[in-house]
C-alpha cells in the first residue's frame, strides 16, 4: 500500500456503490429546508469540539507533515465530552473530523493519514457519535475542504482531490447515522481562496442531501458573503474571533455564532492554568441575546492531550446550565429564500453599464468582491447594467445584491437570437433581491433601473443554471 495515498479508486467506487440505494431512499424522506431551518434554530445551543493533531502541537493550523504518532490521547474520554455538554444543557455537539492539515480521525478508506495508522487507533468519531446520542444530544460534523497535507489548496486541485472529498464525505455520512448539521471550512473564505468552483459547491451540496436530506449544509463563508442572504449555506454563520458579528436587532436568517471557551479553538499548554471566559457572560452577552434573533450558539471546549476536558471548562459549563436552561423552541423563523448553491455565470465576465460614478466602474459588480460596488453616476436618469455571459446558456435565476438598498422598481431583460427579450418585472425591497424563474437561454443579461431613492450601486449581480 502507497504511504499517505490520496485514496483507492476502487474502495471509493465501492463505497458510493454500496450507498447508492440507502440515499435514493433517504433523499425520498427529507423535510422542507425551513422546518429542519427552524429545529436547528431551536436547539439553541451546543458544543464545538476542536480536537485533531494540531491538539498535539503549539498552532490551531497544524504542520501538514506532522506525524500521526504524535495523536496519542491516552484517556480519551467522549463520555466525559457529553456529560459535559448536558451540564451546560446543550444540545448537540459538532467534532472537527478533519481540520485544516488533512488529518482524519476517522476510519477512512481515502488516505493513510487517519487516526488508524496513529498511536490510538480508534475511530474517534464513532465513539464521539456514540456517546453524545447516549445522552440524547444531537450530532453534528465540522469538515474542511482545505487540505494542506493532501494539498487539496489554491493552484493545486485536481480532480481526484475532489473525489477525496466526496468519498470522505460520503464515508462520513454513511456510517455514522443521522447527521443533524456539517459545520464546512476552508471553502470560498479570503484566507483560504479555494473557490466554489473550484472545489464544485453544488455538486457537493446535492451529494451531501443525497445521502442524508435532512443534513444542514453550513459553510463559514460570512467573512465574504452578506449577512442579508443566504449564499452557498443552510445556516447563516458568524466566527466571532474574526470578526463576525450578528445584528440581533435586525436578524431574520437562521443563524449560528460560535466562539471558543479558550483563547485559542485547539488545545494549548496553558488553558489549565488560565481563566476561561465568565460563563455568566457567554449566557447574558451569547446564548440569550442569540436566541432572540434566529441564531443558534456554538461554544468550542477543546480537549486536552490525554483526551480529556479541562478542570476550569468542565465548571465553567456546569456554571452556564446553573443560569441558563433550554426553555424549548423558539417563535417562528420568518420566511426567506431558498440558498444559492449553484456557480455564478456572470462573474469575472465582461460587463458593461450606463455612466458610472468616479472609480465606481461597472466591473465591480461582478468582481466577487461585496465589498465594491458599480454606482450609477447621480447624473444618468435611467441607470442599467449588463453581463456578457460568452455563450448562448440556460440561467434560471438571477440574484441583486446593493451595497444598501435604494432601488425600488427594475426590470430584468435577457438577450438570444439577436434581440432583448423581458425577463421580469421586480419591486423587491431590502439589499438583497434574488429571483428564480424557468429556464431561458441567454447570451448576455441585464438590470434596468426604472425608480430609485438614489443613485443604484450594485455591489454583486449573479446569474445561476441552478438544478431543479
Amino acid at each position: 500500500m502507497k504511504k499517505n495515498r490520496i485514496f483507492s479508486v476502487l474502495a471509493v467506487g465501492l463505497l458510493f456503490l454500496s450507498c447508492a440505494a440507502s440515499a435514493q431512499q433517504a433523499a425520498r424522506n427529507g423535510r422542507a429546508l425551513h422546518a429542519l431551518q427552524q429545529q436547528f434554530v431551536d436547539l439553541r445551543f451546543g458544543m464545538f469540539i476542536h480536537f485533531n493533531i494540531p491538539t498535539f502541537g503549539v498552532d490551531d493550523w497544524a504542520d501538514p507533515d506532522a506525524s500521526p504518532a504524535i495523536f496519542h490521547p491516552e484517556k480519551l474520554d467522549c463520555n466525559q465530552w457529553a456529560e459535559a455538554a448536558k451540564s451546560a444543557h446543550m444540545s448537540y455537539g459538532c467534532l472537527t473530523t478533519k481540520h485544516h492539515s488533512g488529518f482524519c480521525i476517522w476510519d477512512t478508506r481515502t488516505t493513510d493519514y487517519n487516526v488508524m495508522h496513529s498511536p490510538l487507533k480508534r475511530d474517534v468519531v464513532k465513539e464521539y457519535v456514540d456517546a453524545f446520542r447516549k445522552k440524547g444530544l444531537k450530532v453534528m460534523l465540522y469538515y474542511s475542504i482545505l487540505d494542506t497535507h493532501h494539498k487539496l489548496r489554491p493552484g493545486h486541485i485536481t480532480p481526484q482531490h475532489i473525489d477525496m472529498v466526496k468519498a470522505q464525505l460520503t464515508e462520513l455520512l454513511t456510517n455514522y447515522g443521522d447527521i443533524t448539521a456539517l459545520i464546512i471550512d476552508g471553502w470560498d473564505a479570503p484566507w483560504s481562496r479555494i473557490s466554489y468552483d473550484d472545489v464544485p459547491f453544488e455538486e457537493i451540496y446535492s451529494l451531501i442531501k443525497s445521502l442524508q436530506p435532512n443534513c444542514l449544509v453550513m459553510d463559514l463563508n460570512a467573512a465574504k458573503y452578506p449577512a442579508d442572504g443566504l449564499f452557498y449555506t443552510d445556516i447563516k454563520s458568524y466566527e466571532q474571533g474574526a470578526g463576525q458579528h450578528i445584528a440581533t436587532s435586525t436578524n431574520t436568517l437562521p443563524a449560528l455564532s460560535c466562539l471558543p471557551i479558550n483563547s485559542a479553538w485547539f488545545w494549548k499548554p496553558n488553558f489549565p492554568t488560565t481563566p476561561v471566559k465568565d460563563p455568566l457572560k457567554l449566557v447574558d452577552d451569547n446564548i440569550i441575546p442569540f436566541n432572540k434573533a434566529f441564531c443558534n450558539f456554538i461554544l468550542n471546549v477543546a480537549p486536552n492531550r490525554d483526551g480529556l476536558i479541562d478542570d476550569n471548562a468542565l465548571a465553567a459549563l456546569k456554571t452556564i446550565g446553573e443560569r441558563w436552561k433550554n426553555e424549548g423552541p423558539l417563535p417562528a423563523l420568518p420566511a426567506t429564500e431558498a440558498p444559492v448553491i449553484s456557480s455564478n455565470l456572470a462573474k469575472h465576465r465582461p460587463a458593461a453599464s450606463s455612466w458610472g460614478y468616479d472609480m465606481n466602474i461597472m466591473d465591480f459588480a461582478n468582481d466577487d468582491d461585496f465589498r465594491s460596488a458599480w454606482q450609477s453616476n447621480p447624473a444618468v436618469k435611467s441607470p442599467w447594467w449588463e453581463v456578457d455571459l460568452g455563450k448562448e446558456q440556460g440561467i434560471n435565476m438571477i440574484s441583486i445584491v446593493e451595497r444598501e438598498p435604494r432601488i425600488q422598481k427594475y426590470r430584468l431583460e435577457y438577450y438570444a437570437n439577436g434581440k432583448w427579450m423581458p425577463l421580469l418585472s421586480g419591486e423587491k425591497a431590502g439589499r438583497v433581491k434574488i429571483h428564480r424563474f424557468d429556464r431561458v437561454w441567454a447570451e448576455r443579461v441585464r438590470i434596468l433601473v426604472d425608480t430609485y431613492r438614489e443613485a443604484p450601486a450594485i455591489a454583486e449581480l449573479g446569474v445561476y443554471n441552478e438544478r431543479r
